[in-house]
Order: structure tokens, then sequence, then C-alpha cells
């Protein structure tokens, strides 16, 4: 149905009890639970050449900014998958189109992402967002210092091997698939966090904690297929 690439990904999150999270989840669709704790993630990311099947990356649309908050949900047939409470974007037709195709919650935002080598050499990447409505500024702002390469750990592969997403729409939990290769993870450390990201989807002040696990990877390429009912 679709490809892409996801490049330049950071991945925070934080433990929570899977109460916390529940009134999340659509029908059918219920917190993937590790050692007794479920996982909220902040996500900024670069979607790079995204394409219809398996053709060629639409121009300019089909390369944007992306920030997404989600959970980690699983199905009574052992999918697990991720549950998007928040995708914000600098791409305006992005949003009008996933929200009409699929009910994704996306959101339309000024983003920046920047690059920048610290004193020691290593590589900061740093991603900024502002929602673009109305009311009170929504804003987030991320700095991470990547660090050397590294083997997953089980809590990556848990967290980055994600075969899908559910979401509601018009009166349905849809589970739509998606493939990619390994994950290559890299150590990273966070040197600034300041995100209303998180609260404004309703999981009140998680984000002023520190994260329970920061990782960063340059990317992958990933194909979505058909929706199913979940």
């Amino acid at each position: 149905m679709m490809n892409q690439d996801w490049l330049d990904l950071t991945f925070i999150h934080w433990a929570v009890d899977p109460s916390e999270v529940e009134r999340f989840m659509p029908p059918g669709a219920r917190p993937d639970v590790r050692d007794g704790r479920t996982y909220v993630g902040l996500i900024p990311f670069r979607m790079v050449g995204a394409g219809v099947g398996r053709g060629p990356g639409v121009p300019w649309a089909g390369t944007f900014l992306e920030t997404n908050v989600r959970l980690y949900a699983v199905d009574a047939d052992g999918r697990r998958g991720i549950v998007f409470l928040s995708l914000d974007t600098d791409r305006s037709v992005i949003v009008a189109g996933a929200r009409a195709a699929f009910g994704l919650p996306y959101r339309w935002a000024h983003m920046r992402h920047t690059v920048e080598p610290d004193l020691t050499g290593r590589d900061v990447h740093h991603y900024e967002a502002r929602l673009r409505r109305r009311g009170a500024p929504v804003t987030s702002r991320i700095g991470i210092r990547v660090g050397d390469p590294r083997e997953a750990t089980e809590l990556d592969h848990y967290l980055g091997d994600r075969w899908g997403l559910y979401v509601r729409h018009l009166g349905r939990t849809l589970y739509v698939p998606n493939v990619h290769g390994a994950w290559p993870v890299r150590d990273a450390e966070v040197v600034e966090l300041d995100d209303d990201l998180v609260r404004s989807v309703g999981l009140g002040n998680l984000a002023d904690r520190t994260p329970d696990h920061v990782a960063f990877s340059p990317g992958v390429h990933t194909e979505f297929g058909l929706p199913a009912r979940a």
C-alpha cells in the first residue's frame, strides 16, 4: 500500500502502569505489558520518500518531519502494534489525507530538525515542533547526543519490533501491517527535553520525568500493507 524511509529517529520512552493508558486503547487492543509495565513513546524523525505501493516517493509531500506520541498494544491474536495518540507533521496535506483515509490523529505543526557536532565531535540532533492552533502554545524541543552503535537490547526489540498499528476509524478498529528490517541502534543521551506534546494528548506531566529508555537509529525502510479489521 505504501513504502517510506524513516530516518534519524530518536526513541524516548517512559514506563507506566498499564492502567494509566487503558483508556486510550481502541476496542480489540490492550496495553502490551513487559515486566508489569507498558511504555509511552515520544518519537521525532524524518519521513523520506513516502510513495504509493512500491513506487517512488511522492515529490515534496512524501518527505516531511514528524513527531509522534505512541503506546504499545497487543490483540487477542498476539499481534503487537502501535496506538498513536498524536502524529505531528509540517505537511498540511498529510494531516488532511491521513485523517480522512485512516482516522489517524495527525496534527499540523511548525517543525525543524538540525544536526551539529558538539565539542567532542558527537552529532547532536535537535528537533523542534509547535502546533499550529489557537490558544496556549504547544511546543516540543528535544536535543539528543548520538553515541556509538550497540547491539539491540531486549527492551529495544520490545519497542521496535512492531509490525503494525491499531486505529479506530468509522466505527471499526483496524490493524495496518508493516514490515521493515532490523533497527540499527546507537546509544543516545538527552541534552534537552522540554515537551508539551505528551501533555497535550492527556498524559499530564509524564515528560517531566527522566526517560526510562533513550536510543537513536539512523533509520529503516518500511512497507505498509492493507488494513484489516482487528
